[in-house]
């Protein structure tokens, strides 16, 4: 079987309902909506949630937590992605961005301690955890706060 011999197993699809087309079709003239009010009209019909007017569930339950505006999301890298790179590369947030291992710079980059790095790095970051740091050094490296 080919990808372009594929199709829907008998009785997954049906054709649209064609609504509106005179009175003998089953779905002429009102077109299935009924006669008069909201939902009988154009864009009628309510809003997500909508209750009748009672008071909706969303609102009627307790709220709980805590925001905090002035959170820092940081990227995070763990040192066992670091070895992809060659003996003595200077490794800091933009080339983590070219090749990939963060999807965006956020409020800075973190390297984590996860994994082993077998390869001497310099690893300029805005933060390391202390496992991270002490495998970098252990492995010959550096690691410089930017």
């Amino acid at each position: 079987m080919k990808l372009h011999e594929l199709k829907p197993v008998d009785g997954a699809t049906h054709y649209k309902k064609r609504v509106g087309r005179g009175t003998s079709s089953g779905t002429g003239k009102t077109s299935g909506r009924g006669t008069k009010g909201q939902n009988s009209r154009t864009g009628g019909g309510v809003r997500l949630g909508f209750e009748g007017g009672q008071t909706p569930l969303f609102k009627r339950l307790p709220k709980r937590g805590f925001t905090n505006h002035f959170r820092k999301e940081f990227a995070t890298v763990n040192v066992n992605e670091l070895n992809a790179y060659p003996v003595d590369t200077v490794i800091n947030p933009e080339l983590l961005l070219k090749n990939g291992h963060i999807k965006q710079v956020l409020s800075g980059v973190k390297v984590l301690g996860h994994g082993t790095l077998n390869v001497k790095l310099t690893v300029q970051a805005h933060k390391f955890s202390e496992s991270a740091k002490a495998i970098i050094e252990a492995a010959g490296g550096k690691a410089e706060v930017i």
